[in-house]
């Protein structure tokens, strides 16, 4: 027979009314008997039904993480990102959905009505690049829709970000010590804050360096590996080529990577390369990318607590700032 909410009140010496507290992961619960209820269902293989746990809370328990499915070159980024924010559900006993938005579309406030009329998350979660998306924030507040955002460019709201301009500028710093002096920069999507945060760091450390900025040694890109060879065949076609190329994820290192064997360049022999956020590629290639090692999984649980947070009624949240580090590995070398 299936385990009842009575029969696990019964088992924990407490009221239906205070299983019910738990499940809905109410305040006013002391923590000795939120152990002693949470036990019992462990101990009792209690599931409440997800439909009437919401009616009673009049809540629905779920968080959407939202993406721009625009920006699909950053794939491993969002897995990792949705790991996250599924670990810290998980935790709490939320079910999570993951819903793209083209934030270029036409309907895409009809998309996100849709989304929130049809679903009813208590919260979101928001990814680069609609983090920093007016029209989709303003809708958010002007339905009650609590939010935690992901690398946001502004220091209100809550979640989670890394100084990436510090982290771009430490990665420079090291082709930098490396004895580098022609290094170039492949900028990432052109609306994205990540882009914007990385170029500043690259040329707030050629600045300090006193090194003057030279316009053909910046090439844009677009996260994409493509978008990383096209830039590096453009760089290589210089009279005076890079010693060293920054690119500002490594999707685009990788096609850098590329494009240098197809010129006859060996990394980092004749050509050092570097990227940013350390995805399971950076370990595969040969050599191995020297990175910035971005903690995108602990990120995405970092915000999705801070949403929780709020939704649970345990303080406003907060906008959190987590480190970064150097991954040097085989991609860079001292100049030739």
């Amino acid at each position: 027979m299936r385990v009842r909410l009575e029969d696990v009140a019964r088992a924990a010496s407490v009221s239906p009314k205070t299983v019910s507290r738990v499940l809905n992961d109410e305040a006013n619960v002391s923590d000795e008997t939120r152990k002693r209820v949470l036990a019992a269902m462990e101990a009792m293989d209690y599931r409440p039904h997800p439909s009437a746990r919401s009616l009673a809370g009049n809540r629905s328990f779920v968080v959407a993480m939202l993406y721009d499915n625009n920006d699909n070159p950053a794939s491993t980024y969002l897995a990792e990102i949705q790991d996250g924010v599924l670990e810290a559900c998980d935790a709490h006993r939320y079910s999570m959905m993951v819903r793209p938005l083209r934030m270029r579309s036409d309907d895409f406030i009809r998309r996100l009505d849709a989304l929130i009329s049809d679903h009813h998350p208590d919260g979101v979660v928001l990814t680069p690049p609609i983090t920093d998306y007016a029209p989709l924030l303003k809708r958010l507040r002007e339905r009650n829709v609590p939010y935690a955002s992901v690398s946001p460019q502004g220091d209100d709201g809550i979640g989670v970000r890394m100084d990436e301009q510090a982290a771009a500028r430490a990665m420079v710093e090291h082709l930098l010590a490396l004895g580098h002096r022609r290094i170039a920069h492949l900028i990432g999507i052109a609306d994205h804050g990540a882009s914007r945060w990385r170029l500043a760091g690259y040329r707030e450390a050629m600045a300090a360096a006193g090194l003057p900025e030279d316009p053909a040694l910046v090439v844009q890109g677009a996260f994409t590996f493509g978008s990383g060879v096209a830039a590096a065949r453009e760089l290589f076609a210089l009279k005076s080529r890079p010693t060293a190329v920054f690119a500002a994820n490594d999707d685009m290192a990788t096609g850098v990577m590329w494009a240098a064997g197809e010129y006859g360049l060996k990394v980092p022999h004749d050509l050092s390369v570097c990227g940013f956020d350390d995805t399971p590629l950076a370990r595969q290639l040969w050599p191995a990318l020297t990175t910035v090692q971005q903690p995108s999984r602990e990120m995405g649980r970092l915000a999705a607590l801070q949403l929780l947070n709020v939704l649970r009624g345990r303080g406003p949240g907060q906008l959190v700032q987590v480190p970064f580090s150097l991954q040097v590995r085989d991609s860079t070398a001292r100049v030739p």
